[in-house]
């Protein structure tokens, strides 16, 4: 009876929380607030539905989430989007994230009258930042960002929780350990940051060689391959004292760049493997908080909040980015977007399980951190965006009915068109188009309405060709319908 209790439980959270996550869409509400609040409302501090105070089984289930998370986070960043921003998304995830935390550090060593180091702990706690917050709200707008934006964003959060990470565990070692020197604290960070850029990049090419030459008999099997991979990548970088956070985003930012086989079903997994690990992530950390202790350090909070806000996270940005040719406007913008997500929350239990004093304080003070974060950027963000000048519209994704499924030897890719006036292709018929052999147009997208071609289909203004070609002739075929009279 008592799993058959907990698997409704667990189930009607996931449901509420999925179909609460329509409130996001709807109102700009940041998915992260009512996930949270979901899980401090069936709370021992809340409906009291659920007990739960184990900081150690929060922590291990944490990483677990986070894993993952950063594993599909790697999978879907382009790579060729991301290397013109590789330097200042490099220097915002480690300069960026050590100056952040000395900064927030200083003052919260003042503010809550603890030791320096101490106040350096719980500044690098909150020094990481959250791309997903932001890109839902954004989403919710229709709007996205110039100055290529949104790959320094996604780029940097993906990067800078595993230097959060390191900065967090490695001065709370250092903290408890006397034996331990400044010395040894940076030839840590360097062996850390090097196994897991070399096991990452090692695991990405492993594992997608591993796939496509695997030969399973039920294409069921590939999802299950795929997912144990992720652990081992972690498991096995850090037994060699590496970072396997870096690691898994790694693997997969090369798998997510490599062809293999079943790549759009297995990226689509990994999508919703992302989210269950995020609303997983939530509820957990929402079920540890009590509301009544955090309104008690609500005043020292909102202090150090501001702080991060103001000082802070702008010092590092504009340090960072001092010498990469970054817009003045695109710095503010990248400062006011640094909204504090799990991954902080996850690392205020650190300080509990290794039991350091003020471990319990640490963690309200985060969790007020990170609520004031979004509550104040994370609502405004569209505001800010358009008052500096940076925001731009996104046209929404066409979602056709069918998919091409890559494998290892087609050179075949499926490519929109949008028609416009003065293209080539405007008023013809498809068959005057005159069209290499290798080039099919398989659908058109006429006002949200799926046609077949024929060969006497006329082409109007505003048309969608869904184009199936060699993916290695895309710019010359776009080329072909686009060519002026």
């Amino acid at each position: 009876m008592a799993v058959s209790i907990y698997l409704l439980l667990a189930a009607l959270l996931l449901l509420l929380s999925i179909f609460s996550s329509k409130l996001s869409l709807k109102y700009g509400i940041p998915a992260l607030l009512i996930f949270l609040g979901i899980g401090m409302l069936f709370g021992s501090d809340g409906l009291e539905v659920i007990d739960f105070s184990d900081y150690q089984l929060a922590q291990s289930l944490g990483i677990i989430a986070l894993i993952y998370i950063l594993f599909s986070g790697g999978l879907d960043t382009k790579w060729s989007l991301v290397r013109p921003i590789v330097l200042p998304g490099i220097l915002l995830s480690t300069v960026g994230v050590l100056t952040s935390a000395l900064i927030v550090g200083y003052f919260a060593s003042i503010i809550l009258q603890v030791s320096l180091l101490e106040g350096i702990i719980l500044g690098a706690i909150v020094s990481s930042t959250d791309a997903a917050a932001v890109f839902s709200i954004l989403r919710s707008k229709a709007m996205g960002f110039k100055y290529r934006l949104r790959e320094i964003i996604e780029f940097e959060s993906g990067t800078n929780d595993p230097m959060a990470i390191f900065l967090t565990i490695g001065l709370i070692q250092y903290f408890i350990t006397p034996e331990m020197t400044w010395g040894s604290f940076g030839l840590l960070f360097v062996k850390q940051m090097g196994i897991g850029l070399i096991a990452g990049l090692l695991f990405g090419k492993i594992i997608t060689w591993i796939i496509n030459h695997a030969n399973l008999g039920y294409d069921g099997l590939y999802p299950v391959l795929a997912l144990s991979f992720v652990p081992l990548i972690y498991s096995i970088t850090d037994l060699f004292d590496g970072s396997g956070f870096l690691a898994v985003y790694l693997a997969g930012l090369i798998m997510g760049n490599s062809t293999f086989v079943h790549k759009k079903s297995l990226m689509n997994f990994f999508d919703g493997v992302g989210w269950l690990m995020q609303i997983t992530m939530f509820l957990v950390l929402g079920l540890l908080v009590y509301p009544s202790e955090i309104i008690e350090i609500a005043g020292k909070g909102m202090l150090i909040a501001l702080v991060l806000i103001l000082i802070g996270r702008p010092v590092s940005v504009f340090l960072s980015t001092m010498f990469t040719g970054c817009k003045t406007r695109a710095k503010h913008m990248i400062s006011w977007v640094g909204l504090r997500g799990a991954v902080p929350i996850i690392l205020a239990t650190f300080p509990l399980v290794y039991r350091l004093e003020h471990a319990e304080l640490f963690f309200s003070i985060v969790f007020f951190v990170v609520v004031t974060s979004v509550l104040i950027q994370g609502t405004t963000i569209p505001f800010v965006a358009k008052w500096l000048h940076v925001d731009s519209p996104i046209k929404p994704e066409t979602r056709y009915p069918i998919v091409l499924e890559t494998s290892i030897d087609t050179k075949a890719a499926l490519k929109e068109i949008e028609i416009e006036q003065g293209d080539f292709a405007l008023g013809k018929q498809i068959i005057e188009l005159g069209l290499p052999e290798k080039v099919l147009i398989v659908l058109i997208n006429r006002e949200g309405k799926f046609l077949i071609p024929r060969g006497t289909t006329e082409i109007r203004d505003h048309d969608k060709l869904l184009i199936l070609t060699d993916k290695y002739d895309l710019l010359e075929i776009r080329n072909l319908f686009k060519k002026k009279h």
